[in-house]
């Protein structure tokens, strides 16, 4: 009778356990004057551009990126932690200007629209891949500012880890990839 109960109260307890949702994603937080970029090291207010922030699960301040291309870059090298809670980046939609891209105007990075390969560059003078909350928005400023929209999933790797100064336009002369009403 004692290891029936027993068992009953440990199946409870575990279904109980599986019921229980995933965490709720944390909220973005507003970018500071004390945001020092993870890999730059500098105050990535100086820097113009989009921005990012990483949570993890272990800490209660983000870590912050003086790009967005960095803070992608951050989700795939394999030396960095992977208890990611939620990735921020800057809407550059809502973002006053190109200088000024706004201490509170964050999209998840992975609903965001990106344009890579543009003439805009980030925050170190690097290729960025400048990210908007709507597809209409990104095909604007690529129509613009040249180069490919493409969802968080459909970034290259080779674009976000590779050299600071290629572009789309360096990696081959297909005009369909560079389509800006092209979106992956």
């Amino acid at each position: 009778m004692r290891l029936g109960l027993g068992l009953l109260a440990g199946s409870l307890i575990a279904i109980a356990g599986c019921q229980r949702g995933p965490d709720k994603m944390p909220a973005p937080f507003a970018m500071t004057e004390d945001a020092m970029g993870r890999y730059c090291g500098m105050n990535i207010l100086e820097h113009p551009g989009p921005k990012g922030q990483v949570i993890l699960a272990k800490y209660d301040e983000p870590i912050w990126f003086s790009s967005a291309r960095d803070t992608i870059a951050f989700t795939m090298l394999p030396e960095e932690p992977k208890d990611i809670r939620a990735v921020y980046v800057s809407d550059m939609a809502k973002a006053p200007n190109w200088d000024n891209p706004g201490i509170n105007n964050w999209v998840n990075a992975k609903d965001a629209f990106f344009v890579i390969g543009s003439d805009k560059k980030g925050g170190m003078g690097a290729a960025e891949a400048v990210p908007f909350s709507s597809s209409e928005s990104a095909r604007a400023f690529a129509s613009e500012h040249g180069g490919q929209v493409l969802n968080f999933t459909d970034l290259p790797r080779d674009y976000v880890l590779g050299q600071e100064s290629e572009t789309v336009s360096d990696r081959g002369s297909d005009p369909q990839s560079l389509d800006p009403d092209n979106v992956n």
